[in-house]
């Protein structure tokens, strides 16, 4: 029986919990390719299930978006440099978004005359042969190794996956040339007992009192988070935080996943780092948050009292960083929080919390919980002549959609009009990119809706994605995929004809310059003639997606309606939204 290196390799990735790999193969893989059609004819279901992605950012956006979900590591195999960095944008977006992902590349051979299995026999390995290849992506990765021989490549293989699933969780990236990858080994296995992520860090019990005296006696608390939805049962226990300090109220920066429900009264919305709350809080708590303020835009006033608690808050990964906190604690933002509920109901503070002064702040809260919906209710309008926008757009959807529907979102500058409407309640049902490599959504709404299905949970997913970041999401791979493995997601393309995002950051720094009196097509950022981004997914589905364009609000219903009933009987639907009217105090998409 022949036991490589690549199949000791698969099992490894199987017996550590990851149940696919999203491959875009190469020359560099042919003991790769060998272990797989082993696996698929002699482990009978006991081995990851392969999908083959035309594209590696589609390839690296699906593990994403499965890994986010259900908080299990999936594995990515491209080929040697040039694979690798076609997924460069994908790896900033799973390591900004803390997806548990592992990539595999190869690396070109480097034997020359045959003394190895899997030596140099194409012009190609040449070419390809880089000096480092680990540094393309090193600066993203919490890990990046070459296996070396295949003696070890299960303890390899485990100790990139316990950094990928140790927090701050992250992509993770090895690599192989053919021959130790080709290398005849003994069949070995190793205890997975011991190869567990470390355990997540809990707030000192000093810390614990400090925080919670300080949020308990504020005028004005106010918590600020960004990720710490990723942990599903996190949103759970800052609802409890939020009903035991009434008054308190809670800003989502959009870091990836929906941290806090819509229906709420604390709910002060998704808004990225600028929120007049901010400005008149007295005692904030950051927690698992990258960007609480825009320092320029916005920030606490000088005698605020600020604690951060985050799995990283020396934020390791971004050179330039600070914030104005008095107090920094490395924990776990799940545990921290009920760690602060538990002393909330056991401590003297308990006895404050019952008296009228919070019973009067959440009637309040309450009243301008009211008023804020009722504000977001009136601005999805449609003109005289039928036509819409973004918020119109976002509340027909959420009307058509199953109230379970988890929605994928790369909007871009139109997310805060998009959330304001679709109004998240339940724990991963609303994820977005939480890095800046566009492009992300098409592949993670691909990823979900199979972690879904895989799961046993079958959930609708539907994207919403601006019209210039649908073509950075390659299309044509995406919807190719959806057809090949039946992995039917509603797309909605919010189209205005350009990349309006630059604008927006031209007129924060110019505000009366030249630009900001130029069209789009003089600041090169239109895209007219506009594309038929519906007919780019139909024709790379060979037809089958359906697709559809609305441009006035009586086409959308009706359209809403047909696209979400395709989608449910199993075929993709792409719907290209026409918006009109002013860009709003968001922009424009991208």
């Amino acid at each position: 029986m022949v036991y490589t290196a690549s199949f000791a390799f698969f099992e490894a990735i199987w017996e550590a919990g990851v149940t696919y790999c999203f491959v875009n193969l190469g020359s560099d893989h042919p003991s790769i390719i060998e272990a797989i059609v082993k696996g698929q004819n002699e482990k009978k279901g006991q081995f990851p299930k392969i999908i083959t992605c035309p594209n590696e950012m589609v390839a690296l956006s699906m593990a994403d978006g499965y890994a986010r979900l259900t908080n299990k590591p999936q594995c990515v195999i491209v080929h040697v440099d040039v694979g690798t960095q076609g997924l460069g944008a994908a790896v900033h977006n799973a390591s900004c978004g803390r997806a548990p992902v592992l990539i595999f590349a190869g690396l070109s051979p480097y034997t020359i005359e045959g003394e190895m299995r899997g030596s140099r026999t194409e012009y190609i390995h040449w070419i390809q042969d880089v000096p480092d290849q680990k540094q393309i992506v090193s600066q993203y990765c919490r890990y990046t190794g070459e296996i070396k021989t295949g003696k070890n490549v299960k303890q390899i293989v485990n100790r990139a996956l316990s950094f990928a699933m140790s927090d701050p969780k992250g992509p993770v990236y090895l690599c192989g040339a053919r021959e130790p990858m080709e290398e005849d080994l003994e069949p070995y296995k190793l205890d997975q007992a011991f190869w567990n992520p470390v355990e997540p860090a809990a707030l000192s019990s000093i810390a614990v009192k400090t925080i919670s005296e300080a949020l308990v006696n504020a005028q004005e608390p106010l918590v600020i988070t960004g990720y710490s939805g990723r942990n599903h049962h996190a949103v759970a226990e800052l609802v409890e935080l939020a009903d035991n300090i009434k008054g308190l109220r809670v800003l989502d920066t959009g870091g990836s996943d929906m941290c806090f429900p819509a229906n709420h009264p604390a709910w002060l919305g998704l808004r990225y780092g600028v929120e007049p709350a901010i400005k008149t809080a007295d005692v904030i708590l950051v927690i698992d948050c990258d960007v609480p303020w825009i320092n320029t835009q916005c920030h606490p006033k000088e005698n605020a009292k600020v604690f951060h608690v985050d799995v990283d808050p020396m934020k390791q990964q971004i050179p330039v960083f600070y914030l104005k906190a008095h107090y920094r604690y490395r924990a776990d933002s799940f545990t921290s929080l009920n760690q602060l509920n538990a002393y909330l109901k056991t401590s003297d503070l308990s006895q404050k919390l019952s008296s009228n002064l919070y019973s009067d702040r959440w009637v309040k809260l309450r009243e301008s919980h009211k008023k804020k919906l009722e504000t977001i209710a009136s601005e999805a309008k449609v003109d005289d002549n039928g036509n819409f926008s973004t918020p119109y757009l976002a509340q027909q959807l959420k009307k058509a959609c199953p109230n379970d529907t988890i929605w994928i979102i790369e909007a871009v500058t139109q997310t805060g009009f998009v959330a304001d409407q679709i109004q998240a309640t339940l724990p991963g049902s609303w994820l977005n990119c939480g890095g800046g490599g566009l492009g992300w959504s098409g592949g993670a709404a691909l990823g979900v809706k199979l972690a879904t299905d895989t799961e046993g949970k079958k959930k609708f997913v539907c994207q919403i994605v601006g019209d210039g970041t649908y073509l950075f999401s390659v299309p044509g791979s995406v919807y190719w995929i959806a057809e090949r493995y039946n992995i039917p997601i509603l797309t909605i393309v919010l189209n205005n004809k350009g990349w309006n995002a630059p604008r927006k950051s031209l007129l924060l720094v110019h505000p009366d310059g030249a630009g900001s009196k130029a069209s789009n097509e003089e600041l090169n950022i239109s895209l007219a003639p506009t594309p038929d981004y519906s007919g780019i997914a139909k024709a790379a589905s060979g037809g089958k997606v359906w697709a559809a364009h609305a441009s006035t609000a009586k086409d959308l219903d009706r359209l809403l309606a047909e696209a979400v009933k395709a989608v449910l009987g199993g075929q993709s639907a792409v719907l290209d939204a026409h918006l009109d009217g002013p860009e709003g105090k968001y922009g424009g998409t991208k």
